[in-house]
């Protein structure tokens, strides 16, 4: 596995590499994250498969705007209000999905979580091309934030990863934004 430090040109690779079906390891703001391009399901399904995890659960998209998530889920005023004054930032929203994701994407639910990261490596990897967001470790254990162990732990289903600095360690908040009131949660 390649492991590369976040420059442009690297990141570019990364997008590339993501494009072509392939699944990355990249740094988010709270975690290192598996990304997969959300509209290639076959890429989806890897994701599933690296983490051991069932295709009932679904899992979060991260995006690089207000814009791209209203692209992907239902927003009325009140929760676009309410994600514009939290993101970019450690937070994941559910919202009604639209049409267009994949139930595979959903584990088969009507919702879907979105995430914007503060994360300039975030960002530009996921400029208008939504990706998984999902922690990078087999389901059921903690994640780690060295990218030596996740690499190794990974080495044989992953071929790039982009190396990060500044992660918090602690997974993003929840916020259900389904339903009134709001729910908060894993915080």
């Amino acid at each position: 596995m390649l492991i590369y430090l976040p420059t442009k040109i690297n990141i570019r690779k990364a997008r590339k590499a993501l494009q072509q079906g392939e699944v990355i390891i990249y740094p988010t703001d709270t975690l290192y994250g598996l990304g997969a391009d959300i509209f290639n399901k076959e890429a989806v399904k890897k994701v599933f498969r690296i983490k051991g995890r069932e295709f009932k659960a679904p899992l979060s998209v991260m995006v690089s705007s207000l814009k791209e998530i209203k692209d992907l889920a239902w927003v009325n005023k009140e929760q676009e209000k309410l994600m514009s004054a939290l993101l970019p930032g450690p937070f994941t929203f559910i919202l009604k999905k639209k049409a267009k994701v994949s139930k595979i994407l959903t584990g088969g639910k009507k919702t879907i979580g979105v995430r914007i990261p503060d994360s300039r490596i975030c960002q530009q990897l996921s400029k208008n091309f939504p990706i998984t967001t999902t922690s990078a470790n087999v389901s059921g254990f903690e994640p780690s934030l060295s990218i030596k162990k996740i690499t190794k732990e990974f080495s044989q289903q992953v071929n790039l990863a982009l190396k990060g600095e500044g992660l918090t360690g602690r997974p993003s908040i929840i916020v259900d934004l389904t339903e009134k009131p709001f729910k908060f949660f894993r915080f």
